[in-house]
């Protein structure tokens, strides 16, 4: 990642800037940094994903794909994760913003899912993605949150539990077990091979 300018005094700069490219920036301790391009497999996942939970009866309007969503963290502002699965509240709060953003103060999604990035432990991609997300989506009250690691082969469902969360680890044909969708039909492998 490669530090850009400019410097901003806020989030609402932030929202606004547009630098004539198609380059995706996170805010980071007031500056941009570039994100690199997503893999076709994270997109290929959340793909699958989205269209699982639409199939599966929620609302095509309620599932966010890249969604910016603020956190509290002396990292960064607000995430993006892969996929969101919105309750009706978070989706009423997002549409009244020009960007799809989720403010600090809105209500929060059922669901945010994050597709790892590779990385070994102790590795950026690994700490911002297993450590810092964790702590910061659970200080946002997310309910639930996945880790889909493709390179690991595993599918964490991290469900809150006070103000931590609760882990449950999913591997080949295991079922996912969801406390937000209880109906879910859905094995570790079939979201880890989407796409493949």
């Amino acid at each position: 990642m490669v530090q850009a300018k400019p410097r901003f005094k806020n989030f609402e700069e932030y929202l606004t800037y547009d630098d004539g490219t198609d380059t995706r920036y996170e805010l980071v301790n007031g500056g941009l940094v570039e994100m690199g391009a997503e893999s076709p497999l994270n997109l290929d996942i959340a793909f699958f994903l989205g269209v699982f939970f639409v199939q599966m009866g929620i609302p095509m309007q309620r599932i966010g794909i890249k969604n910016l969503i603020a956190v509290d963290s002396a990292k960064v502002t607000a995430r993006e994760p892969d996929l969101t699965i919105h309750s009706e509240a978070s989706k009423r709060a997002i549409s009244q913003e020009k960007q799809a953003f989720l403010p600090i103060d809105a209500p929060t999604p059922l669901l945010v899912i994050e597709v790892v990035s590779p990385g070994e432990p102790g590795s950026e991609n690994y700490d911002r993605d297993y450590i810092d997300k964790r702590e910061e989506y659970a200080n946002r009250g997310v309910p639930e949150f996945w880790l889909i690691d493709p390179e690991r082969a595993v599918v964490l469902v991290l469900t809150l539990v006070g103000s931590t969360y609760k882990a449950a680890e999913f591997r080949g044909g295991d079922h996912i077990r969801s406390a937000q969708f209880r109906q879910l039909q859905l094995t570790a492998e079939q979201i880890l091979e989407a796409g493949r």
